[in-house]
């Protein structure tokens, strides 16, 4: 059996995909995508299936997972065609758009088509935390996190996140992190949609 088979095999792939290799394992994923093609198609592969698995088995798809599942799905073909991985910041209180100016100003990056409620094109994703380009066109429905900080960094557009209860006007240039355990919703107060920087960051 040959390296790539034996690796394809061992499961790993799957444990990478669902966050459960170790910080090992994942360097080691990395290394055998880098390395070979039929690797990198074979997680692909698997990235896909479980998606599409996540959606078959939800009588409603909810409209927050959905665009995130799909943004999946694009980023994992981008990387089949050769495109590299790479890191954005991580997002802090003094970030800066410019500090994603790389990513913003990539015309594949460029929402072209009509804007459903939520669209998302990720820009970086480790299982440890995953950077996305998001355009928001009235808000978003009440979520809790409970396993993952999530930071916004407003990049056009004004809105309002409302959490448990208390509102927090956001501007462009403005970030904010969304606390654990708590209810928070989004609602675009701007006449175009909200685009911003979200990073969803393990806890």
């Amino acid at each position: 059996m040959s390296e790539v088979r034996k690796f394809v095999e061992s499961g790993i792939l799957e444990m990478y995909v669902m966050g459960d290799a170790s910080p090992e394992e994942n360097v080691l994923v990395e290394l055998m995508v880098n390395k070979h093609p039929e690797v990198k198609e074979e997680l692909f592969s698997i990235e896909v299936s479980l998606e599409n698995y996540a959606l078959s088995q939800a009588t409603t798809v909810d409209p927050v997972i959905k665009p995130f599942l799909m943004a999946t799905v694009e980023y994992m073909e981008r990387m089949t065609k050769g495109e590299q991985p790479s890191f954005p910041p991580k997002l802090h209180v003094n970030s800066l758009i410019s500090d994603f100016g790389e990513w913003l100003n990539r015309p594949d990056l460029v929402l072209t088509e009509p804007l459903d409620e939520i669209d998302a094109r990720i820009i970086g994703a480790t299982p440890q935390m995953t950077t996305a380009i998001v355009w928001i066109k009235n808000g978003s429905p009440p979520e809790i996190h409970k396993n993952e900080y999530e930071t916004f960094l407003i990049v056009e557009g004004t809105c309002n996140i409302i959490v448990d209860g208390t509102d927090n006007h956001l501007k462009s240039g403005d970030v904010f992190t969304i606390p654990l355990y708590l209810s928070h919703t989004v609602i675009v107060t701007s006449k175009i949609p909200c685009k911003l920087i979200l990073e969803r960051l393990a806890a």
